[in-house]
């Protein structure tokens, strides 16, 4: 078998993927004109009339747009650092268990959450915070009077990201732990040798040859920071916490689909394809620059 033959099998296989991704992401994208009219679904978009850029002058005149782009990026950037932080110190410490046994449950158990869709643990998560839920039932016992938390502006941001690092850190730590089983066993046993204690070979040898890593997850995490987490917080939000849970996937939802303003929708949705896009393309190109990393 030739080379030609060889990789002309790879390309066969990628035809199934091609013609999924064709039919549901490359034709949708003619709905982008809708952004653009006045849709009225009777008339379809080759009838509905053409009004310009109305939709996103409209967008930048309601106070709402203020409201959900601050509560979007602030969720988003809390997801971000803690994401960065908790997975890194719950893989330190990881790493410095001796008992393979131990450290093989321990894994388990924190990766368990990430394989579970938000619909279930959103759930656990209303159950846990209710009046009657086992959080306010601690409370209780030390004498504090029992907290709405899910109808709460000042605590569902809390809630949001930290039950958000509670399902994703686990597993967000594979990554780390695979730079972890890279470093060199030289470098500690240099670091013993010179008296070097368990806390400071972690200071001066373990956080140093993670730094390279930890920057490059960072530089990548800047195309999300206008993806705060639909599923996650339309699971769990409502009415009384717009003011603090409202993020642009949940607003264009309800706006499109629950006002039928499918025009403006598509706007807004359109506006943060583009933004998103941009970052994307800053975050790559920081990361080649500072991190060597690429994709092509």
């Amino acid at each position: 078998m030739n080379v030609k033959s060889y990789y002309k099998h790879y390309h066969l296989m990628l035809i199934p993927g091609i013609i999924l991704l064709i039919i549901f992401h490359i034709i949708p994208m003619l709905g982008i004109a809708i952004a653009f009219q006045d849709f009225r679904i009777g008339r379809g978009v080759f009838g509905s009339d053409w009004i310009g850029l109305d939709n996103f002058k409209y967008l930048f005149q309601i106070h709402d747009s203020s409201l959900i782009l601050y509560n979007t990026v602030f969720i988003s950037l809390c997801k971000i650092i803690a994401h960065l932080i908790v997975p890194l110190v719950f893989a330190v410490l990881l790493n410095e268990v001796r008992f393979m046994i131990v450290k093989r449950w321990v894994q388990t158990i924190v990766y368990l959450p990430h394989f579970l869709s938000w619909v279930i643990l959103a759930g656990v998560v209303i159950e846990m915070f209710s009046l009657k839920g086992i959080i306010n039932h601690t409370l209780q016992l030390f004498g504090v009077e029992p907290i709405m938390f899910l109808t709460s502006n000042t605590w569902f941001p809390a809630i949001v990201v930290g039950t958000d690092i509670w399902k994703e850190f686990g597993f967000a730590a594979i990554i780390y732990l695979a730079a972890l089983a890279g470093i060199n066993p030289s470098l500690y046993e240099a670091a013993e040798i010179d008296g070097a204690s368990r806390l400071k070979q972690i200071w001066y040898v373990t956080l140093p040859n993670l730094v390279t890593t930890t920057v490059l997850l960072a530089t990548l995490s800047i195309g999300n920071v206008l993806n705060a987490g639909f599923d996650q917080i339309f699971n769990l939000y409502n009415p009384v916490v717009y003011q603090s849970g409202d993020i642009i996937d949940t607003y264009v939802y309800r706006v499109g689909l629950v006002q039928a303003q499918y025009g403006f929708a598509t706007a807004v949705g359109l506006l943060k394809s583009i933004i998103g896009f941009i970052l994307i393309i800053i975050s790559y190109r920081i990361a080649y620059k500072f991190a060597n990393y690429r994709i092509f």
